[in-house]
């Protein structure tokens, strides 16, 4: 009722607040919903995934060069070890594979772990911002539940 509330003075709930309560009603309903709020995390999993199939994964998985000198009279040998920057595909991209891989980083994000997987810039900004919502919305599932069963 805070959203809707108008107080003795003619003023009402900040704008701000209105929105974050809102905002709450909408992924669980005030904690209510469990159902709610997994909807939405299945949703925004699935968009995660599809956004890494189609621009987060890069074309090939980078392979790593040794480059070096053998001095003719024998002695040290240095290689430096050097992977190229991940590149997006140019050909199909809805690969089996590649929703695999997509797929693994999304599930990992939803638990705050990194995948260790290569990805584009796209796909590390896309994983970064998974791995912000993605748990918010499990928390507040299981919020929901545990209110259901406190009850």
């Amino acid at each position: 009722m805070r959203r809707h509330d108008r107080r003795d003075d003619g003023t009402s709930t900040p704008p701000g607040e209105r929105g974050l309560l809102h905002t709450y009603w909408l992924l669980s309903g005030y904690g209510l919903r469990a159902s709610r709020a997994l909807a939405w995390l299945l949703a925004a999993m699935s968009m995660t995934v599809l956004l890494l199939v189609l621009w987060g994964l890069p074309a090939n998985g980078p392979k790593q060069k040794a480059t070096g000198t053998v001095p003719a009279g024998g002695g040290k040998v240095t290689f430096v070890i050097d992977k190229e920057d991940p590149k997006n595909p140019t050909g199909n991209r809805f690969t089996v594979k590649r929703f695999d891989k997509a797929l693994n980083v999304t599930l990992n994000s939803v638990v705050f772990r990194s995948s260790g997987q290569d990805l584009t810039t796209a796909g590390n900004y896309i994983e970064m911002t998974s791995r912000l919502l993605e748990p918010a919305l499990l928390a507040l599932a299981v919020l929901a539940v545990r209110g259901r069963v406190k009850r």
